[in-house]
């Protein structure tokens, strides 16, 4: 029997943050986590986006617990910011679901990192380590990284992660979601191996029609590159609703296992039912996983073992 949302066990009592609230995959996972009874904190940059998700969100879950949080996720004082205010309370659910796809021309996040490689991955990564303790705290917690297919292509250079000697947009998109499933089965290693008691399970939408690729190519505003992308979106894509369920399936379902990696089940996982996927030989390198912790610790100054 195929999963659906119907499927969700209720979450009254569970907290719940997920990032890139405000449109797409996230905003439909948090509502659906809001249906279900959780406490959802929808964690925005723009926070007059994030306002017009919220009503929305309430208007279509009277009664819904859900608040909104300012969260620049490019920016380590937004991090900090964020994570202080929330350290507060335990902490069941971590969806790092926040994300830019490859803009056309290299920019740079208030730390001079790479827009994406700081964005998808290194302010993911200082967020959940900043939250440990309020995950520790947590019942049962889940930390689920929204992941892509274009992993698959993903290649980390560690020479040049930053892409300041050639910056190629599609490349450095495929490296901050090769780094995102290198650090959710990395999470789960050290957790097991730290007794923190985290499930982690990452997750990927398959080809979702949302606004990250008007954002991302298109720079916010629609082009001949966007235009072509929505054309034939059809014919390998799925809505925003459906993109949701892996992500919610990670999030919920009792069935799922430490370091499982979720996605859609159709044909090259761009569209379908929520099922348990393979990912590429490069994601499991642990090896490569250790170092990026490394690095990743370093251009954050965020340790886990801090926190």
């Amino acid at each position: 029997m195929a999963w659906t949302t119907s499927d969700i066990p209720p979450q009254d009592g569970r907290r719940a943050i997920v990032t890139g609230a405000n449109s797409g995959i996230g905003w439909h996972a948090a509502l659906e986590l809001a249906r279900r009874g959780a406490d959802v904190t929808l964690a925005c940059r723009s926070r007059e986006k994030g306002e017009t998700a919220l009503k929305r969100l309430k208007g279509l879950v009277p009664g819904a617990r859900a608040n909104l949080g300012a969260l620049d996720l490019s920016d380590p004082a937004s991090v900090r910011a964020f994570a202080a205010a929330e350290a507060a309370r335990p902490l069941d659910l971590l969806v790092n679901n926040a994300g830019i796809m490859a803009p056309l021309r290299r920019k740079t996040s208030a730390a001079g990192h790479e827009i994406q490689f700081a964005t998808n991955h290194l302010g993911h990564f200082a967020l959940t380590a900043l939250l440990l303790p309020a995950l520790r705290r947590g019942k049962a917690p889940r930390v689920v990284c929204v992941a892509s297919i274009a992993h698959r292509s993903g290649r980390l250079d560690f020479a040049d992660l930053m892409g300041e000697r050639r910056y190629v947009p599609w490349k450095a998109y495929a490296q901050s979601k090769l780094a995102n499933l290198l650090f959710a089965f990395e999470l789960q290693r050290r957790s097991d191996a730290a007794g923190w008691g985290l499930l982690s399970a990452p997750a990927h939408p398959g080809v979702a029609r949302t606004r990250i690729v008007v954002n991302g190519l298109g720079g916010g505003t629609p082009n001949v590159w966007t235009r072509l992308a929505d054309l034939f979106a059809p014919l390998y894509s799925q809505s925003e609703e459906a993109g949701a369920e892996p992500i919610l399936f990670a999030a919920t379902s009792p069935d799922v296992v430490p370091g499982g990696y979720y996605g859609p089940d159709g044909w090259r996982e761009m569209r379908g039912r929520p099922v348990r996927v393979d990912c590429r030989p490069q994601a499991k390198d642990e090896a490569a996983a250790r170092r990026l912790w490394e690095v990743s610790e370093a251009l954050t100054g965020v340790s886990f073992s801090a926190a």
